[in-house]
């Protein structure tokens, strides 16, 4: 059976963020506390592949649209296959962070030019079919820590073989994903122009320019914020109150399998009903599961509210890509789907940054009504500029 060009990218979509997210987690601050790290030192080797994410998303749409996405996402591919052979070589600290740093172009590069790639093969049902290939992430990003776990609980033992285990699994995830990648067609257009370097300038210069585009990845940035302070803090927040650290993970588990679900019925939505009303709603509605988070310290309600908090990022997230990809034309979609990437990582780094200032200096609670104000923020600045930009 011959796979379609979208089923060939879902599947590479989920063997990319398996190996990926077994790459860190969990096991990225076991093995760098292994090698000698301290508090500070794990989460600035944490932190590395995010930055990469932020420097080099938009460039990398650039030159999706310059040479062809099919070109980059091998490209991609190649990294996602032999990143994890060079953590098999770390025994220092700064290997680890120099590895960390490579792996993080793998995904800088593939999500927004697959999320582009998407976009060009489907116009009518572009929201639900970008909301199918999140899903196909989604389930390698929910299937990536079990195994890391299992892996590392089988050979408790020896921490040493554990980790060497788990990096041999991601680099074979790694290699599928490469193998799948090379079957990939090379354009979703039948037949693609070829742009000069100021095309694509002019397209990028278009695209940075765009009031609606900027807004609209400034609230996928904010709910990020939101989203890393939860994903961040809660844990401690739950632990704290006296929840057990297997019910934090019924939480986070719970919100990826409502993302997994939702996210195609979200996208199918805003096609049928439209975008802009259900970013914004979607953001309200994330700002006020955020702060409900400060209210609550047992395990029903906080599971509630991880669940609601799960469907404003579907919302939200299956809205905001396909808005993006309405507003851009082909010529410069690789380039909007990098901005999106690079601001949506800064929304992701920066949420854990700034509310652990606050939650060090005034508690957790404050911590998470501080994530639901810039998502208020974000949000009411998204709808009044957008209805004057309309006038």
């Amino acid at each position: 059976m011959i796979l379609s060009p979208f089923r060939l990218l879902c599947a590479t979509g989920l063997f990319a963020i398996f190996s990926s997210t077994i790459s860190k987690s969990p096991v990225l601050p076991l093995f760098a506390s292994h090698l000698g790290a301290g508090p500070s030192e794990v989460g600035f080797v944490a932190a590395i592949s995010a930055f990469t994410g932020v420097v080099f998303s938009f460039p990398a749409g650039i030159f999706a649209d310059r040479i062809g996405k099919r070109k980059m996402l091998l490209f991609s591919s190649i990294i996602f296959s032999t990143a994890p052979v060079l953590y098999l070589f770390v025994t220092q600290i700064w290997q680890l962070a120099l590895v960390r740093f490579y792996h993080g172009f793998s995904t800088a590069i593939f999500l927004p030019v697959a999320m582009a790639f998407v976009s060009e093969l489907f116009h009518k049902e572009r929201g639900e079919k970008m909301g199918w290939f999140s899903t196909s992430t989604l389930i390698g990003r929910f299937m990536a820590p079990l195994a890391g776990g299992t892996i590392i609980g089988a050979m408790a033992l020896n921490q040493s073989e554990a980790f060497v285990g788990v990096y041999v699994v991601c680099g074979i995830a790694g290699a599928a994903t490469f193998l799948i990648a090379l079957f990939l067609p090379n354009s979703a257009e039948a037949h693609p122009q070829k742009q000069t370097w100021t095309e694509t300038l002019s397209a990028f210069k278009q695209v940075a320019a765009d009031r609606a585009i900027v807004l609209t990845c400034a609230v996928e940035a904010a709910i990020l914020f939101a989203y890393g302070t939860f994903e961040t803090f809660l844990p401690l927040y739950a632990v704290s109150a006296g929840i057990s650290p297997y019910k934090v993970g019924v939480f986070l588990s719970a919100q990826v399998i409502t993302l997994a679900l939702s996210k195609p019925v979200m996208g199918r939505f805003s096609d049928r009903h439209g975008r802009k009303p259900q970013i914004f709603f979607g953001a309200m509605v994330g700002a006020l599961c955020i702060a409900c988070f400060s209210f609550f310290s047992s395990f029903i309600p906080l599971l509630f509210v991880s669940i609601a908090f799960g469907m404003s990022l579907s919302i939200v997230t299956s809205a905001t890509s396909a808005y993006i990809a309405d507003l851009s034309n082909k010529q410069a979609r690789g380039s909007a789907m990098g901005l999106l990437g690079s601001i949506m990582d800064i929304g992701h780094t920066t949420g854990p940054l700034l509310s652990g200032i606050i939650a060090a200096h005034f508690g957790f609670a404050q911590a998470f009504i501080c994530a639901s104000f810039v998502l208020v923020a974000a949000a009411v600045i998204f709808r009044a500029a957008l209805k004057i930009q309309q006038n």
